[in-house]
C-alpha cells in the first residue's frame, strides 16, 4: 500500500494541470491552486524520502504485472532527492512568477504547462523503464516548448525552433536506441536490463547501443552538444529560464547516471572514457562562453553548461566518492542556478538592461539584491560554507584517488572561471557608481526578492547541513555504484 505514494509527484501535477486549463482567466485562483499543489508535492517527497531510508527502495507495479513485464515506477534515494529539490525549486520560481510574469502570460496557460513540465521531470526521475523514460522526456519537451514560446517574441520563436529541432532529432535517436536494446536483450526494464547485460556480457554491439544512449542523453543534458542551450535558456521570461536552468538539463544528467551505473558499466574503458572527454570539452567551451559575453542572460546560461560538465566528471571517474560528490552538486546546482537566473531577471526588470556594462551601482539602491548575488556567486564557485563546496571537494577527492588529474585540473579551473564570470556582473553592475537616482528608483517587489532570499537560505543550509543530507546522498551513491541493490529491490519479488 505504502508504495502508491511514489507516483503522486507525477499524477498530481498532471491532474491539477488539466483542471487549471479550464480556469485560465481566473489568475488568482490559478496562483493559489498551483502553490498548494507544489507545496503538497514537496511534502509528499519529504515523506517518501524518509520512508526509503527506513524501508529501502520502493516500487509500484501498475496493473498488477510484476517486473519486468508491467509499467514500473521506482523510488530510491537518488530519484527522490531530485524530485524533492525539483519540487522546492518549482515552488519558489512560481512565487517569483506571481510578481514578475504578468497577467498576459498567466492567461496563456502558463501554470498548467509548468505543472506538466514538473510531471515530465518527476516522471523521468521515478520511472524504472526505458520506454517510460522516453515518454516522460517527450512530456517535458512539449511543455518546455510551449513555455519557451510563451509571449511570442521574435527571439523566443527563433530559439524555440532550434530547441525543438535538436530535441526531436535526439528523440528519434532515442527510439532507435530503444529498438536496438529491446532487439538485443528482449526487455526495457532497467533492473532486468542490468541483469541481462551482466549475464551475457557487454559485447561490442551493446557498447555501441550504450554510446547511442550517451549521444541522446548528452543532447538532453547539454553535454558537449549544447549549442542549442544558451539561446533557448536566455530567450523566455526569467521565471521560466530559472526553471529550465534548474531542471531541464538534470533530466538528461539523471538518465546518464542511471544508464551508465546500472546498465552499461561493464566496459568503462570506452563508455566512461568517452564521458570524461565530453565532460572535459564541455567545461572548456562553457568557460569560454561565460567569459566571452556581456549579456547577463548568456553568462548565466553558459554557467549551466559548465555545471553540466562538472557533474559528469564525477560519473566519468565512477568511484563512490566521486558519484557522491556529483549528487551533492546536482542538488546544489538546482537551487543555486534557479537563484542566479531569478537574480539576473530581477536586475533586468529593475533596469530594463541586459548587458553588464549598461548597469552600475545597484547595491546602493537595492543592498539585499546585491548581497544575494554575492552569495550565489560564492556558492557556484564552491566557496565554503555554501552548498557548492561539498560536491566539489568530493569530486576532487574521487579524481585524485583514481588518478584523473586532467579532469581534476579542468574541474577546478572551471570554478575559477565561474567565480570570474559572476564577479564581472557583481563588480560592473552591482558595485560601482549608481546610475539610478532616488526619484527614478523602481521599488523592489517583495514577491520577487522573497523567493530569492529563500533560495539563498537553501544554499547556505545545504552547505552547513551537509552532514544531515549526507545520509541520503551516501545511500543514493551506494545504490548507483552497487547495481545489485537496485536489481534485488525490483526483481527480488519481495513485498
Amino acid at each position: 500500500m505504502m508504495n502508491n505514494i511514489i507516483v503522486l509527484p507525477l499524477i498530481i501535477p498532471i491532474m491539477i494541470g488539466v483542471l487549471l486549463v479550464f480556469f485560465n482567466r481566473q489568475v488568482k485562483l490559478q496562483r493559489i491552486i498551483t502553490l498548494v499543489t507544489l507545496l503538497s508535492i514537496t511534502g509528499i517527497s519529504i515523506y517518501t524520502l524518509n520512508t526509503i531510508q527506513k524501508e529501502g527502495i520502493l516500487r509500484l507495479d501498475f496493473g498488477g504485472w510484476e517486473p519486468p513485464f508491467g509499467i514500473l515506477f521506482v523510488a530510491d534515494s537518488f530519484s527522490m532527492l531530485l524530485v524533492l529539490t525539483a519540487s522546492i525549486v518549482t515552488t519558489l520560481c512560481m512565487m517569483y512568477a506571481f510578481s514578475s510574469i504578468g497577467e498576459r502570460h498567466e492567461k496563456m496557460y502558463f501554470y498548467p504547462f509548468v505543472l506538466f513540465l514538473l510531471a515530465g521531470v518527476n516522471g523521468s526521475f521515478l520511472t524504472g523503464d526505458m520506454f517510460n523514460l522516453f515518454v516522460c522526456f517527450e512530456v517535458t519537451l512539449l511543455a518546455s516548448y510551449v513555455l519557451i514560446t510563451l509571449g511570442g517574441t521574435k527571439r523566443q520563436l527563433r530559439e524555440s525552433i532550434k530547441y525543438v529541432v535538436i530535441n526531436v532529432v535526439a528523440s528519434w535517436f532515442f527510439l532507435l536506441a530503444l529498438a536496438y536494446l529491446y532487439g538485443s536483450l528482449g526487455t526495457l526494464n532497467m533492473a532486468h536490463l542490468s541483469e541481462r547485460v551482466a549475464e551475457t556480457g557487454q559485447d561490442p554491439l551493446l557498447t555501441t547501443i550504450g554510446i547511442l544512449f550517451l549521444v541522446v542523453f548528452s543532447v538532453k543534458a547539454g553535454l558537449l552538444l549544447f549549442f542549442w542551450l544558451p539561446g533557448s535558456y536566455s530567450a523566455p521570461p526569467m521565471a521560466i529560464a530559472a526553471l529550465f536552468g534548474a531542471l531541464l538539463t538534470k533530466v538528461g544528467i539523471y538518465a546518464l547516471f542511471r544508464t551508465f551505473t546500472i546498465i552499461f558499466y561493464h566496459d568503462p574503458f570506452i563508455t566512461h572514457t568517452l564521458l570524461g572527454i565530453m565532460a572535459g570539452i564541455t567545461l572548456i567551451v562553457g568557460c569560454m562562453g561565460a567569459i566571452a559575453y556581456k549579456d547577463m542572460r548568456l553568462i548565466a546560461s553558459y554557467n549551466v553548461v559548465i555545471a553540466v560538465g562538472f557533474m559528469l566528471v564525477g560519473l566519468a571517474i565512477g568511484t563512490t566518492v566521486a558519484i557522491e560528490g556529483s549528487i551533492y552538486y546536482i542538488v546544489h546546482d538546482m537551487i543555486a542556478k534557479a537563484m542566479l537566473f531569478l537574480l539576473v531577471g530581477t536586475m533586468i526588470s529593475l533596469t530594463g538592461k541586459t548587458r553588464i556594462n549598461e548597469i552600475s551601482g545597484l547595491i546602493k539602491n537595492y543592498p539585499l539584491l546585491g548581497w544575494m548575488f554575492f552569495i550565489v556567486t560564492c556558492s557556484l564557485a564552491g566557496i565554503p560554507p555554501l552548498s557548492g563546496f561539498v560536491g566539489k571537494i568530493l569530486v576532487g577527492q574521487g579524481a585524485i584517488e583514481s588518478g584523473a588529474y586532467i579532469l581534476l585540473a579542468l574541474a577546478f579551473l572551471s570554478s575559477i572561471v565561474v567565480l570570474y564570470s559572476l564577479l564581472r556582473i557583481f563588480l560592473n553592475s552591482i558595485f560601482g557608481e549608481t546610475i539610478i537616482s532616488l526619484e527614478d528608483e523602481t521599488p523592489l517587489k517583495f514577491g520577487m526578492i522573497f523567493p530569492i532570499f529563500l533560495l539563498g537560505i537553501g544554499t547556505l543550509a545545504l552547505g552547513l547541513g551537509a552532514e544531515v543530507v549526507s545520509v541520503y546522498v551516501s545511500d543514493a551513491a551506494n545504490t548507483l555504484t552497487n547495481p545489485s541493490i537496485y536489481i534485488d529491490a525490483i526483481l527480488g519479488r519481495e513485498e
